[in-house]
Parts: C-alpha cells; sequence; structure tokens
C-alpha cells in the first residue's frame, strides 16, 4: 500500500469518477485504474462498485475511506509540524449549522481571506450531529454548532451566545406572551436542532402545544412565515438578516434563554496553523 494509491483512491470517492479524479491530480485515468486495482488485490475487497461507466463506492470502501482519511489528515499534520513558523498555507476545511453561517460568519470568512490569502477555505453547511461526525472522521478541521459536543475525540471552544427571537408576519399582530401562539402552526427545523427544542421547552412549560412542520431551510422558514401561515424562532444573528428583507417582526422574551455556539475540533490533531488562526479570529471577533 503506498501514499499515493490512497491519494488516488480518496479523490475518486470524493469525485464519483475515475477522469474527475485524474483531472484533480493531473494523471492519466489509466494509472488511476490500475493503482486502485492494485489496492483492492491487496487488501482483497472491492472498494468499488462497477456502475457503467460511474463507480459507487462499496461498503468496504467507506469502511477504508475512514482510515484514509486519518491517515491523510496525519500526512498533511506532520508536513505543517516541520514548518512551524511558515504562514498558513494548504488546505481548511470548515463546516457550521446554517444559522452560522448566514447571521455571524460572512464578516469572519472575509476577513480570513483576506489575512491568509494562501489558505484554501472549502466552508461547508449541515446540522450539528453531521458536522460533530465529520470533524470526528477528520472530514473537517472544525465546524461551528449549537450543541456542546461531547464526543471524547472533540475539543470546543465556547465563541457567543445566540438570543432567540419569535418571528412572526406583520399580518399576526402583537405577540405579548407564549399563550397567544395557542394554535398557530410552527414552522421549525428537523428534531435534533437545539432552537426547535428550545422553542418547544419554552411553549411546554405554559401548556401550548401546537403542530409542528419541519423545514431544513431557513428560507423557506421565512417564506412560510412572512405569508402568515405560522411563526418560527431562530437565532438573533438570523433575524437581523430576514429584517432586511421586510415581512416579518420579531418578539424577545426573558424566558427564552440564549443558545451557546461552540467552535470545534478533533483534540487530535495536534498541529493545523490554519485553522488554529481561524479559531484566534473567531476569539477576536466575537469577544472571547
Amino acid at each position: 500500500m503506498e501514499f499515493s494509491q490512497l491519494v488516488m483512491f480518496k479523490a475518486v470517492a470524493d469525485l464519483g469518477s475515475i477522469v474527475r479524479a485524474s483531472e484533480r491530480l493531473h494523471c492519466v485515468p489509466s494509472n488511476i485504474t490500475n493503482r486502485i486495482k492494485l489496492l483492492e488485490r491487496e487488501l482483497g475487497v472491492d472498494l468499488f462498485i462497477r456502475k457503467g461507466r460511474g463507480l459507487i463506492i462499496s461498503p468496504s470502501g467507506r469502511l477504508f475511506l475512514g482510515y484514509t482519511n486519518k491517515i491523510l489528515s496525519l500526512c498533511e499534520e506532520s508536513q505543517r509540524a516541520l514548518d512551524p513558523s511558515s504562514a498558513p498555507s494548504g488546505e481548511l476545511r470548515i463546516g457550521a449549522i446554517e444559522s452560522s453561517a448566514t447571521g455571524r460568519l460572512p464578516k469572519v470568512l472575509s476577513r480570513f481571506h483576506q489575512l491568509y490569502p494562501a489558505v484554501q477555505m472549502q466552508f461547508s453547511t449541515g446540522d450539528w450531529s453531521q458536522l460533530s461526525a465529520e470533524v470526528v472522521n477528520y472530514t473537517l478541521d472544525g465546524a461551528i454548532i449549537a450543541v456542546r459536543p461531547e464526543h471524547p475525540d472533540i475539543e470546543s471552544l465556547e465563541i457567543y451566545e445566540e438570543d432567540l427571537v419569535v418571528i412572526a408576519s406583520p399580518s399576526a399582530g402583537v405577540i405579548n406572551q407564549p399563550e397567544d401562539l395557542r394554535g398557530v402552526d410552527l414552522f421549525m427545523w428537523p428534531e435534533g436542532c437545539p432552537y426547535r427544542k428550545a422553542l418547544l421547552t419554552w411553549l411546554e412549560r405554559y401548556k401550548v402545544f401546537n403542530p409542528i412542520t419541519s423545514i431544513a431551510s431557513y428560507g423557506t422558514i421565512l417564506g412560510c412565515v412572512s405569508s402568515g401561515a405560522g411563526i418560527s424562532l431562530v437565532p438573533r444573528g438570523m433575524f437581523e438578516q430576514f429584517r432586511q428583507l421586510g415581512g416579518i417582526q420579531g418578539f424577545f422574551f426573558n424566558d427564552l434563554k440564549p443558545v451557546q455556539n461552540y467552535f470545534i475540533w478533533n483534540r487530535h490533531v495536534e498541529s493545523h496553523r490554519a485553522k488554529d488562526k481561524f479559531a484566534d479570529l473567531l476569539k477576536e471577533e466575537f469577544k472571547v
């Protein structure tokens, strides 16, 4: 098993195509095909399922990809460690929940790019469980989530508390208390979202039980709320963005406690200058 074989395997797994992998790695497709066949022969399993001209990663391939990501991540870490005085460079893979990505991070991402242009940022969004798993599996170098991490492989930094805002269409009138929401449709992210949990806990405290429509998109939630179809609860950062578009009003309640947001990373990656500089920028931005 050779390092170059792992690089080729990961490229094909990520892109789903030998041709596209060859373009990324600047080599001929036949070379990749032969090297992967040799790797499969050495491992004694098929890493991909051949379907016409396409490739689908096999169950064994998915298992092997996890180890490949760890090996390549450690190799990248060792290269960075050899030159700790150099400016951050290379690839930085950051993920975030959508509320943070939309409401809090644009300024940070822009500033990071200005300070460290040699770093190639790959940014993605997802729910907190997906992002946490990708940090554990070395797919992401860091992520921002709104749930306290409990996995033993994850280190975390508290970066900011997100105030919560009940949003409604102006046609809904003034919302003075939780009881005013009785019977109103709720539009929230699917189960597992900490903001959904905060809203339900708050309403249940006042014996208010409402039908919930699960929507995994703040844009769609905004459209439903602004049309007068129901209400939602969003982080303040999202509300500030939504309010500029019009069609919604926000209501704050003292007993709707803020939700803590965290920057997380894998504790086993000891040296990653770009990730560390990104964390420093988060501390500076949010006064941690």
